[in-house]
């Protein structure tokens, strides 16, 4: 039988339990009709069940056999409820209510009897998590790499039909949203823009509207200034209230759309067109305010671009310099992650693997399926080639860096003339010198895509690239021009930290 426990252990059971609600939800569910124990009782071989579904499970059944374990008893045991079973459950129950999703919070998808307030939804498997079961996400190896935003309802609305990827940009062309995929395949050469930042920059337009139509307003009636003044003011204070309100849905940037409605409605204001206030009153406080607005609203743009790129360097691989491919011109560095070139041609025996005519080097490893992204610093650098090749070009003669050659590149020349190695090469007019340059592929979907990191900003995408060898990723620094080119190509670790 069970033994009453003494108090001072009773007490310790009790703060046990809370424990347990979370970490071991299972042991307080009947294997027959999966909810939460009712009249608990235990089998000789261990197991526990409701009174009434064991019972009648035995009642309906030939012989007297555990659900769980299948062992047979060959007299019918003669059950009573566990006491210090009963009274785990009851513990569990009220910590579960404790827990429980108020109404309009995201509950958990897999919690079984009371649903738990989700604590991360996940974009790949399109299940909401609370804390207990969010566990193998940041502990499996393999779900470690899944993305994981603040819990939201609806996923499957927020997830592409065709791709099953995010949908987290804006194509102002069509005016609908579109995942990464999207618009890389169906509206590349459409203007797309973050969905975040689309949402901010209508708030943004309307606060520049606002501020426009007031700060060039002049004062003719002094006696009157006092009293307009605290109107606009309190307008003032209403438009910075809204700032606020977009920037704090900018923390979570899946929220936006849902929420974007509440703020579409301006708040209202006076019509100011036939006021006249001395500016030395107010107009140095709205164009502050304003000021303050815009640079929040940049901020928080910058943060949202940041974003796609963190989703990016989750497929991070370690990419070194594999020596024997160098040019003999090219001097790498020990660690084989930087790379420059030289004035002097080294000595050193053929060998089938080595660029004979060309400034390159690969790096060691390939790669035949899969997604994966590496980043090379170019600063201060004249002239460079990135990207993958296969591993079967040629690499003793000269060979045109074309994709149906086998060479997915982008290259800097001349210090200023960027251009993507299609057939024929497609001048890339780019908005800021990247300093730090991203590259992504996706073999399955036949993708290589150029980032420039510290803007956050797509450089170029070849699509439909049909991949049949393994890849390795390519890099030239250039030739050295007397010194101006002398800076080194640097494989840089991916910062993924938040």
């Amino acid at each position: 039988g069970f033994h009453h426990l003494p108090p001072t252990t009773k007490s310790h059971f009790v703060d046990m339990s809370s424990a347990c609600s979370g970490m071991f939800e299972h042991h307080f569910l009947c294997s027959i009709c999966l909810e939460v124990l009712t009249d608990p009782v235990t089998t000789p071989c261990g197991h526990n069940f409701c009174k009434t579904c064991i019972s009648t499970h035995w009642d309906n059944s030939t012989t007297s056999r555990c659900p769980v374990c299948n062992q047979v008893f060959s007299t019918k045991p003669q059950l009573k409820v566990n006491i210090m079973m009963r009274e785990m459950v009851s513990q569990f129950r009220r910590e579960s209510e404790k827990k429980a999703a108020a109404p309009g919070e995201v509950p958990c998808d897999v919690c079984t009897g009371t649903k738990v307030k989700a604590l991360k939804s996940c974009l790949d498997c399109g299940v909401s998590y609370c804390e207990t079961h969010l566990e193998p996400h940041l502990t499996a190896s393999g779900l470690r790499r899944h993305q994981l935003v603040e819990p939201v309802e609806n996923l499957e609305s927020r997830m592409c039909p065709k791709h099953s990827k995010p949908l987290e940009l804006f194509c102002q062309s069509d005016q609908t949203r579109v995942c990464l995929m999207c618009s890389v395949l169906e509206h590349r050469s459409h203007q797309l823009v973050p969905l975040g930042e689309y949402l901010f920059e209508e708030k943004k337009v309307y606060f520049q509207q606002m501020r426009d139509e007031r700060s060039w307003r002049r004062s003719e009636k002094e006696r009157e200034a006092e009293c307009l003044i605290k109107e606009l003011e309190e307008e003032i204070s209403e438009l910075m209230k809204r700032s606020s309100e977009v920037e704090q849905l900018s923390h979570s940037e899946d929220h936006l759309l849902q929420h974007f409605c509440s703020l579409k409605a301006p708040p209202a204001t006076k019509d100011w067109t036939e006021v006249m206030v001395h500016p030395s009153s107010y107009e140095g406080t709205v164009l502050r305010a304003v000021a303050q607005l815009e640079d929040t609203l940049s901020d928080k743009m910058m943060k949202i671009k940041m974003f796609e790129i963190k989703r990016l360097q989750q497929f991070a691989v370690d990419v070194t310099l594999d020596p024997p491919t160098a040019n003999l011109y090219l001097v790498l560095s020990d660690d084989g992650k930087q790379v420059y070139c030289s004035d002097v041609w080294k000595k050193l025996p053929d060998n089938p693997k080595r660029f004979s005519n060309y400034i390159n080097v690969l790096g060691k490893q390939n790669f035949s399926s899969g997604r994966f992204y590496f980043e090379v610093q170019v600063k201060g650098k004249t002239d460079w080639d990135l990207g993958v090749v296969e591993e079967s070009i040629n690499r003793k003669g000269n060979i045109a860096a074309t994709p149906k050659n086998g060479l997915w590149t982008v290259i800097l020349r001349d210090g200023n003339v960027y251009a993507a190695c299609e057939d024929p090469s497609v001048i890339l007019h780019l908005k800021c010198v990247p300093e730090k340059v991203g590259v992504f592929v996706d073999y399955e979907e036949g993708v290589v895509s150029f980032y420039d990191v510290d803007a956050a900003a797509l450089i170029y995408s070849f699509t439909h690239c049909c991949f049949t060898h393994k890849l390795h990723p390519y890099f030239s620094p250039g030739l050295n021009y007397g010194g101006k080119n002398s800076a080194p190509l640097i494989i840089c670790p991916v910062n993924q930290s938040e």
